[in-house]
């Protein structure tokens, strides 16, 4: 191991980076309530604002896996796809495997231009946690409870606000409702048995009320829909803790561009098309087992300095005044201040692992099987 891997594994330098995060997205969020005034009055300037501001939080994010931990994206497309990306406004679809997939989702966005602007289905108990949920809260994104009984007013209102969203967005949505794991899968193929619907070995059944009321309510301001299919070289299992502890992943990604006008309109034939969809991605994954590519051409997007030039500048402005206090503590030799500041080391690492573990496979819940959720789709 070099020094440089050595000191990326240090867990103060670690904490550090966490704090950079923490305090600049409490003070971004500030900021973003500040904001609000400006909604009864212009509304487009408003979103024009918060754009860039999530952009200066989700950036930081962003280069945790581009600099820091080195992780490399490989897209298998055509050029001709590539050319539209940032471009228009599109509907993502993605698998939900992996801890990181939303990081790679991102990092993408972030190398064609609509990091900030992008938008997520996301599920309401994340609307709690703090800089994430409150990011997202200023920036409209849609939350559900994933009872459509529930959502369904609040869903159809969300994405109609969204119409005319003044940049380019991509809204993603996790068509499988949850991450993928080997219990959700048993239950998720006895579904897809009981329905007649073809199994899938790596993905869940998707949840078609989604991406069909999406479609619907966006209809005229989305041009297409891309579908992502996410899988790490070498059978890695990527992780959060991984990428902070400086871990290099090797990321690819397969995407197709649909237009809009090739997908049914009829509510049962969309909800049809994405369960063959499925059915696709499912063969695209079972060939990157066996031949450890997907099919296609390659492209490689260079990342960009803005990511690592704005955790400069965060890192600056808010690393000097810590570092200064922390010494005057210790030059000071007071035993109160000097256990003040431990335990304020200590609720700042407990806090931060406490984001961390919003991401981690074995802490993320759902209701996923209930009698519930099975009536959703």
């Amino acid at each position: 191991m070099g020094l440089v891997a050595y000191l990326k594994t240090q867990f103060v330098l670690q904490l550090l980076l966490g704090f950079v995060f923490v305090v600049s997205g409490l003070l971004i969020n500030f900021i973003q309530l500040l904001t609000c005034v400006l909604w009864p009055l212009n509304k487009q300037l408003y979103r024009r604002i918060n754009t860039r501001l999530s952009y200066s939080l989700w950036s930081q994010l962003v280069m945790l896996l581009e600099w820091w931990s080195g992780t490399q994206c490989t897209l298998y497309t055509d050029q001709a796809t590539v050319d539209k990306f940032g471009k228009e406004h599109v509907i993502i679809i993605l698998n939900h495997n992996y801890e990181i997939d939303f990081l790679c989702g991102w990092t993408i966005c972030e190398r064609y231009g609509v990091l900030g602007s992008s938008k997520v289905l996301a599920k309401h108990e994340l609307l709690k946690v703090p800089l994430i949920g409150w990011t997202w809260y200023f920036l409209e994104i849609v939350f559900c409870k994933r009872k459509w009984e529930e959502d369904r007013e609040t869903v159809f209102r969300g994405l109609e606000r969204l119409r005319d969203y003044p940049e380019f967005m991509w809204f993603l949505l996790y068509c499988e409702g949850t991450r993928f794991t080997e219990k959700k899968h048993q239950i998720s193929m006895e579904v897809a048995e009981s329905k007649g619907l073809p199994k899938l070995k790596y993905h869940l059944l998707p949840r078609t009320k989604g991406f069909t009321t999406a479609l619907k309510c966006l209809k005229g301001t989305v041009s297409a829909v891309y579908d992502v299919t996410l899988n790490f070289k070498d059978h890695q299992v990527p992780t959060l803790l991984g990428i902070i502890n400086g871990k290099k992943y090797l990321a690819d990604m397969r995407i197709r561009r649909f237009p809009v006008e090739e997908i049914p309109e009829d509510e049962k034939e969309c909800a049809n098309w994405l369960h063959k969809l499925y059915q696709e991605k499912d063969a695209l994954q079972e060939h990157y087992h066996k031949e450890g590519t997907f099919p296609g051409p390659t492209i490689t997007p260079p990342r960009r300095l803005w990511t690592l030039l704005n955790f400069l500048f965060w890192a600056a402005l808010l690393l000097s005044p810590l570092i200064n206090f922390a010494c005057g503590v210790v030059v000071s030799g007071s035993p109160l201040l000097i256990l003040g500041f431990s335990l304020f080391l200590i609720v700042a690492s407990i806090a931060i692992r406490r984001l961390i573990g919003v991401t981690e496979v074995k802490k993320t819940g759902s209701n996923y099987g209930d009698e519930g959720s099975k009536k959703q789709n």
